[in-house]
């Protein structure tokens, strides 16, 4: 199983980030209202970015890293990750 950490874009155009187990499940959750406080008045949100780890401690140390940044570098990561 993975560890995955995820950026989601919210309606409002915020960002938020997190981490999950299944980003595709996840993302749901949130769209059903019933995932984080801060995106339940953003919806829909939309995964924009996705890492995955071998560890729950490498994805949440990697979780918590993300979050300290600002919204410009959390843009370029998404950018560079772009197909």
């Amino acid at each position: 199983m993975g560890h995955f950490i995820y950026i989601a874009e919210c309606a409002d155009g915020s960002l938020y980030t997190g981490y999950t187990n299944d980003v595709e499940k996840r993302i749901e959750t949130h769209n059903e209202g019933k995932g984080a406080k801060y995106t339940r008045s953003r919806l829909p949100v939309r995964s924009v970015y996705t890492e995955e780890y071998a560890t729950k401690s490498d994805a949440v140390k990697r979780e918590a890293l993300i979050k300290r940044l600002k919204r410009k570098e959390k843009l370029k990561l998404i950018a560079k990750s772009a197909p």
